[in-house]
Protein backbone atom coordinates (compact mmCIF):
# COMPACT_ATOMS: atom_id res chain seq x y z
CA UNK A 1 0.00 0.00 0.00
CA UNK A 2 1.65 3.80 -1.04
CA UNK A 3 1.44 6.08 1.79
CA UNK A 4 2.86 8.59 -0.13
CA UNK A 5 2.44 9.53 -4.12
CA UNK A 6 3.92 12.35 -5.61
CA UNK A 7 3.01 13.06 -9.40
CA UNK A 8 4.79 15.76 -11.78
CA UNK A 9 5.81 17.85 -8.87
CA UNK A 10 7.19 21.38 -10.22
CA UNK A 11 8.50 24.06 -7.88
CA UNK A 12 10.42 27.15 -9.31
CA UNK A 13 11.78 29.97 -7.27
CA UNK A 14 12.36 33.07 -9.62
CA UNK A 15 13.81 32.01 -12.73
CA UNK A 16 15.21 28.64 -10.96
CA UNK A 17 13.46 25.34 -12.02
CA UNK A 18 14.05 23.80 -8.85
CA UNK A 19 11.64 20.84 -9.11
CA UNK A 20 10.92 19.54 -12.67
CA UNK A 21 8.40 16.91 -12.80
CA UNK A 22 9.23 14.79 -10.11
CA UNK A 23 7.17 11.67 -9.92
CA UNK A 24 7.58 8.93 -6.52
CA UNK A 25 5.58 6.76 -4.50
CA UNK A 26 6.54 5.45 -1.25
CA UNK A 27 5.00 1.43 0.01
CA UNK A 28 4.35 1.14 3.78
CA UNK A 29 7.18 -0.02 5.84
CA UNK A 30 9.69 0.79 3.13
CA UNK A 31 12.95 2.88 3.96
CA UNK A 32 13.57 6.10 0.67
CA UNK A 33 16.68 7.81 0.64
CA UNK A 34 17.38 10.39 -1.22
CA UNK A 35 20.97 11.64 -2.77
CA UNK A 36 22.52 14.01 -4.57
CA UNK A 37 24.70 16.96 -4.81
CA UNK A 38 23.92 20.16 -2.98
CA UNK A 39 21.20 22.09 -5.30
CA UNK A 40 19.89 19.21 -6.93
CA UNK A 41 16.46 19.79 -4.89
CA UNK A 42 16.72 17.54 -2.57
CA UNK A 43 15.44 19.60 0.49
CA UNK A 44 12.88 21.47 -2.14
CA UNK A 45 10.99 18.08 -2.38
CA UNK A 46 11.33 17.19 1.29
CA UNK A 47 10.03 20.56 1.69
CA UNK A 48 7.48 20.65 -0.50
CA UNK A 49 5.98 16.63 0.32
CA UNK A 50 5.73 18.04 4.28
CA UNK A 51 3.67 21.39 3.41
CA UNK A 52 6.92 23.29 3.99
CA UNK A 53 6.72 25.03 0.36
CA UNK A 54 4.26 25.37 -1.56
CA UNK A 55 4.60 23.32 -5.16
CA UNK A 56 3.77 25.24 -8.08
CA UNK A 57 2.29 22.28 -9.46
CA UNK A 58 1.95 18.07 -9.80
CA UNK A 59 -0.22 16.49 -6.73
CA UNK A 60 1.02 15.09 -3.33
CA UNK A 61 -1.48 12.25 -2.08
CA UNK A 62 -1.13 10.92 1.49
CA UNK A 63 -2.44 8.18 3.30
CA UNK A 64 -1.88 8.63 6.71
CA UNK A 65 -0.02 11.60 8.73
CA UNK A 66 3.75 12.13 8.86
CA UNK A 67 6.20 13.53 11.10
CA UNK A 68 10.09 15.60 10.09
CA UNK A 69 13.00 15.55 11.54
CA UNK A 70 15.11 18.30 10.74
CA UNK A 71 18.61 18.76 10.26
CA UNK A 72 19.14 21.43 13.33
CA UNK A 73 17.22 19.93 15.67
CA UNK A 74 14.66 22.95 15.94
CA UNK A 75 13.84 21.83 20.13
CA UNK A 76 12.15 24.77 21.83
CA UNK A 77 15.49 25.97 23.91
CA UNK A 78 12.84 27.07 26.81
CA UNK A 79 10.95 24.05 26.98
CA UNK A 80 12.84 20.73 29.32
CA UNK A 81 13.11 17.36 27.03
CA UNK A 82 9.89 15.69 27.57
CA UNK A 83 8.39 19.03 27.18
CA UNK A 84 9.78 19.33 23.89
CA UNK A 85 8.58 15.72 23.09
CA UNK A 86 5.08 15.88 24.75
CA UNK A 87 3.51 19.46 24.18
CA UNK A 88 2.12 18.56 20.44
CA UNK A 89 0.46 15.33 21.73
CA UNK A 90 -1.32 17.29 24.36
CA UNK A 91 -1.99 20.53 22.68
CA UNK A 92 -2.65 19.35 18.78
CA UNK A 93 -3.87 15.65 19.24
CA UNK A 94 -5.53 16.46 22.38
CA UNK A 95 -4.36 13.25 24.18
CA UNK A 96 -4.69 12.10 27.38
CA UNK A 97 -1.75 13.60 29.49
CA UNK A 98 -0.91 10.14 31.18
CA UNK A 99 -0.77 8.17 28.05
CA UNK A 100 1.06 10.64 26.61
CA UNK A 101 4.09 10.56 29.24
CA UNK A 102 4.04 7.53 29.37
CA UNK A 103 4.77 7.00 25.74
CA UNK A 104 7.85 9.71 25.78
CA UNK A 105 9.30 8.15 28.51
CA UNK A 106 9.55 5.08 26.36
CA UNK A 107 10.49 6.93 23.57
CA UNK A 108 13.50 8.66 25.53
CA UNK A 109 13.86 4.77 26.94
CA UNK A 110 14.39 3.80 23.33
CA UNK A 111 16.62 6.74 22.45
CA UNK A 112 19.20 6.04 25.25
CA UNK A 113 18.00 9.37 27.37
CA UNK A 114 15.92 8.17 30.02
CA UNK A 115 17.74 10.68 32.36
CA UNK A 116 17.42 13.61 30.55
CA UNK A 117 13.80 14.02 30.51
CA UNK A 118 14.37 17.18 33.02
CA UNK A 119 17.35 18.69 31.39
CA UNK A 120 16.89 21.71 28.60
CA UNK A 121 18.24 21.55 25.28
CA UNK A 122 21.34 23.56 25.99
CA UNK A 123 22.56 21.21 28.69
CA UNK A 124 22.39 18.14 25.62
CA UNK A 125 24.79 17.24 23.03
CA UNK A 126 24.36 17.82 19.20
CA UNK A 127 23.56 13.93 18.89
CA UNK A 128 21.42 14.03 21.86
CA UNK A 129 19.51 16.89 20.73
CA UNK A 130 19.29 14.89 17.85
CA UNK A 131 17.52 11.81 19.07
CA UNK A 132 15.23 14.49 21.11
CA UNK A 133 13.99 16.11 17.98
CA UNK A 134 13.57 12.13 16.62
CA UNK A 135 11.92 11.14 19.73
CA UNK A 136 9.07 14.05 19.42
CA UNK A 137 8.29 13.19 15.84
CA UNK A 138 7.32 9.96 16.74
CA UNK A 139 5.56 10.80 19.40
CA UNK A 140 2.89 12.34 16.67
CA UNK A 141 2.63 8.51 15.85
CA UNK A 142 3.51 9.19 12.35
CA UNK A 143 2.58 6.83 9.52
CA UNK A 144 5.48 8.28 8.08
CA UNK A 145 8.86 10.10 9.00
CA UNK A 146 11.16 12.68 6.76
CA UNK A 147 14.33 13.12 7.44
CA UNK A 148 16.32 16.22 6.26
CA UNK A 149 19.71 15.28 6.40
CA UNK A 150 19.89 14.62 10.01
CA UNK A 151 23.22 14.18 10.57
CA UNK A 152 24.81 17.19 8.74
CA UNK A 153 24.91 19.43 11.86
CA UNK A 154 27.07 16.68 13.71
CA UNK A 155 30.59 15.40 14.00
CA UNK A 156 31.30 12.08 12.54
CA UNK A 157 31.15 10.41 16.21
CA UNK A 158 27.47 11.79 16.89
CA UNK A 159 26.52 10.86 13.49
CA UNK A 160 27.07 7.03 14.03
CA UNK A 161 24.35 7.34 17.30
CA UNK A 162 21.95 8.93 15.26
CA UNK A 163 22.27 6.65 12.15
CA UNK A 164 22.06 3.58 14.24
CA UNK A 165 18.52 4.97 15.91
CA UNK A 166 17.42 5.57 12.30
CA UNK A 167 18.96 1.85 11.63
CA UNK A 168 17.02 0.34 14.36
CA UNK A 169 13.42 2.26 13.37
CA UNK A 170 14.05 0.78 9.59
CA UNK A 171 14.55 -2.88 11.41
CA UNK A 172 11.31 -2.03 13.05
CA UNK A 173 9.60 -1.33 9.24
CA UNK A 174 8.87 2.54 10.04
CA UNK A 175 8.35 4.25 6.69
CA UNK A 176 10.96 6.60 5.81
CA UNK A 177 12.16 9.20 3.87
CA UNK A 178 15.60 10.12 4.04
CA UNK A 179 17.52 13.10 2.14
CA UNK A 180 21.09 12.49 3.30
CA UNK A 181 24.72 12.68 1.96
CA UNK A 182 25.63 9.05 4.23
CA UNK A 183 26.15 6.86 0.97
CA UNK A 184 26.95 3.50 3.37
CA UNK A 185 24.05 4.31 5.57
CA UNK A 186 21.78 4.90 2.03
CA UNK A 187 22.86 1.91 0.88
CA UNK A 188 22.97 -0.27 3.56
CA UNK A 189 19.36 0.73 5.15
CA UNK A 190 17.15 1.87 2.12
CA UNK A 191 15.01 -0.43 0.42
CA UNK A 192 14.66 2.17 -2.90
CA UNK A 193 17.46 4.58 -3.72
CA UNK A 194 16.47 8.13 -5.42
CA UNK A 195 19.28 10.25 -6.99
CA UNK A 196 18.82 13.79 -8.13
CA UNK A 197 20.64 15.86 -10.41
CA UNK A 198 19.51 19.27 -11.66
CA UNK A 199 15.43 19.10 -10.16
CA UNK A 200 14.73 15.94 -11.55
CA UNK A 201 15.31 12.27 -10.90
CA UNK A 202 18.28 11.12 -12.82
CA UNK A 203 18.27 7.48 -11.53
CA UNK A 204 16.03 5.32 -8.89
CA UNK A 205 15.90 1.52 -7.74
CA UNK A 206 17.16 -0.62 -5.16
CA UNK A 207 20.07 0.29 -3.22
CA UNK A 208 22.16 -2.12 -5.91
CA UNK A 209 20.56 -0.65 -8.73
CA UNK A 210 21.44 2.50 -8.19
CA UNK A 211 25.14 2.36 -6.89
CA UNK A 212 25.92 0.31 -9.61
CA UNK A 213 24.62 2.16 -12.16
CA UNK A 214 26.26 3.45 -15.29
CA UNK A 215 24.68 6.53 -14.71
CA UNK A 216 27.56 9.13 -15.76
CA UNK A 217 26.41 11.92 -13.35
CA UNK A 218 25.94 9.02 -10.91
CA UNK A 219 29.50 7.63 -11.27
CA UNK A 220 30.85 11.02 -10.54
CA UNK A 221 28.77 12.00 -7.57
CA UNK A 222 29.78 8.71 -6.09
CA UNK A 223 33.53 9.46 -7.00
CA UNK A 224 33.27 12.37 -4.78
CA UNK A 225 32.66 10.45 -1.77
CA UNK A 226 35.18 7.93 -2.76
CA UNK A 227 38.07 10.43 -2.94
Amino acid sequence: MSLLKISHLRKQFDDLEVLKDISLEVEKGEVLSIIGPSGSGKSTLLRCATGLEKPDGGEIIYQGTFGLVFQNFNLFPHYSVLKNITDAPLKVQKRKKDEVLKEARELLKKMGLADKEKAYPFQLSGGQQQRVSIARALAMNPDILFFDEPTSALDPELTGEILKVIKDLAAEHMTMVIVTHEMNFAKNVSDKVIFMDKGVIAEEGTPEEVFGSDNVRMKEFLGKFAE
